[in-house]
């Protein structure tokens, strides 16, 4: 037995729509939204009174992140919200994309953060946004040679 794929990706969020805005902005597409509860949600996750607001979003490729906002029990904050990217845990999502001034410019105008540009060698462009609640996304676009 061994992994097949990775499927998804749970980012907890205060803010659902405002991050689910900032994912369809990149290019993700809503694949559904469901509120969840109950006792076998919680034994599943080991929290007790669960209800969450769960929002799917895929990439064209079938990747996901899953954005859940807790209802009950309250989510809990550890630290502030713009961490830099060194802190200890998950810090960033990278996502391929095929244009990425286009892209940078987009974000830009809706007035997200841009926290870093560059060129990785002679084979990417980077660039690293801070959405909404200090998440942090990386943008790589291949080079031709």
């Amino acid at each position: 037995m061994t992994v097949k794929r990775m499927d998804n990706v749970l980012i907890v969020v205060d803010d659902l729509e405002a991050v689910k805005a900032f994912f369809i902005a990149l290019g993700l597409t809503l694949e559904g939204e469901t509120t969840v509860e109950g006792p076998e949600v919680g034994r599943l996750i080991g929290l007790e009174d669960v209800r969450a607001t769960l929002a799917m979003l895929r990439t064209p490729d079938g990747q996901g992140i899953e954005l859940d906002k807790f209802h009950s029990p309250d989510a809990v904050r550890y630290g502030p919200v713009n961490v830099p990217v060194n802190a200890l845990g998950l810090r960033r999502v990278m996502f391929a994309v095929d244009d990425i001034d286009a892209m940078v410019a987009r974000l830009r105008e809706r007035g997200d953060e841009i926290t870093g540009e560059m060129r990785y060698g002679a084979s990417y462009r980077l660039a690293y946004v801070r959405g909404p609640e200090g998440i942090i996304v990386g943008l790589a676009e291949s080079v031709a040679v």
